[in-house]
């Protein structure tokens, strides 16, 4: 095995490790309650790293036995592999950039506005084509009960940084002046008109506020902060794989150069 080669196939050991923290971060996203709910969401991530592994590995096997038919094939598909994951963040740049949280006082907590997240969220997750499985799924999970668990005295929860969809689902509105009783369970709000939301609030414990607007933003409100975390291990990654690729493509070339220079010198001898 060349020179040349042997630098290729270190550099595929390289991508093929790159792809482990790809794949690590599609699985963590996969497994957050409201990915589960929003099942388009959950494996685009998982199925590139799994794919540059597979890919990173056929580069190392053509490296290591010279095969350059399959080290131009790694090549081909990593470069589409990396344009897709490129894209892929960039997209979800742009998606997640809008935050519609707002402040409210004396609380650790913030609230949601649907308005305030991007039009392309509101019209493929939050319409109502899809919101009537995502409420459904969101209210068999545990996301509220966990409140009731986790909190028991309002001090407690008003100085709680509990998450977006938590805040949105679990909880009326707090411009509606309902009295706490215990996380998921309201009384007696003093500004019943405050917000179209505060009429929708319900204490059965399968209702909630599943179909407010505040949860449908706050649903939103945890994707944009999972994405925007899982962006960061993605662009390490994506940086790691364009570099040992540009690297990858010099050393083929190099190899076939000395491909070539072996059998013009076998045949000369």
């Amino acid at each position: 095995m060349g020179v040349s080669n042997n630098i290729t196939a270190i550099l595929n050991f390289v991508a093929l490790l790159a792809s482990i923290p790809i794949i690590g971060a599609g699985i963590w996203l996969a497994s957050k309650p409201d990915n589960e709910c929003i099942h388009y969401f959950r494996w685009p991530v998982v199925i590139l790293g799994v794919l540059i592994l597979l890919v990173s590995l056929a580069g190392f096997v053509g490296a290591y036995w010279n095969r350059q038919g399959l080290l131009a094939f790694y090549l081909f598909c990593m470069a589409v592999l990396i344009a897709l994951l490129l894209i892929l963040l960039v997209f979800a740049f742009i998606v997640t950039r809008p935050d519609g949280s707002y402040s409210v006082p004396s609380t650790g907590y913030r609230e949601y506005r649907l308005d305030g997240f991007s039009a392309w969220l509101r019209d493929h997750v939050t319409n109502s084509g899809n919101w009537g499985k995502i409420r459904t799924c969101l209210a068999d999970s545990d996301v509220c009960a966990k409140l009731t668990q986790n909190y028991i005295t309002s001090d407690q929860f008003f100085a709680a940084h509990i998450s977006p969809l938590q805040s949105g689902c679990c909880k009326p509105p707090t411009v509606c002046g309902y009295n706490y009783v215990n996380p998921t369970f309201w009384l007696n709000p003093v500004n019943p008109m405050g917000d179209p939301d505060c009429l929708l609030w319900n204490n059965d414990q399968s209702v909630l506020c599943y179909n407010c607007n505040s949860c449908r933003a706050g649903l939103l409100g945890n994707l944009r902060k999972e994405w925007r975390k899982a962006n960061v291990v993605l662009i390490v990654a994506v940086v790691v794989l364009i570099w040992v690729y540009l690297i990858a493509c010099s050393a083929f070339k190099n190899a076939q150069t000395e491909d070539l220079f072996r059998r013009y010198k076998q045949g000369w001898v």
